[in-house]
């Protein structure tokens, strides 16, 4: 199966997104958590309402695509 090719802006939103959900997981970070709680909001409507998702008509497995595809940037930028 072909990896879909994703546009750069929602890449780079899943990308934050993940980001944004580990630093707010994180134990050891005492302060901000509000603040990562309004981005991951913010981040989370860009990711669902991206006008890929409308013009493609994608489904379940192209959206499951793009977190594996985000991951797999992080790490290799890691």
């Amino acid at each position: 199966m072909r990896c879909p090719s994703f546009p750069e802006d929602l890449l780079a939103a899943q990308c934050a997104w993940d980001r944004t959900y580990r630093a707010l997981a994180d134990p050891a970070r005492r302060g901000g958590a509000t603040v990562l709680r309004r981005r991951l909001l913010q981040l989370s409507v860009q990711v669902w309402w991206h006008p890929y998702w409308s013009s493609r008509g994608a489904g379940c497995g192209e959206r499951v695509a793009l977190r594996g595809r985000a991951k797999q940037l992080e790490s290799g930028a890691q």
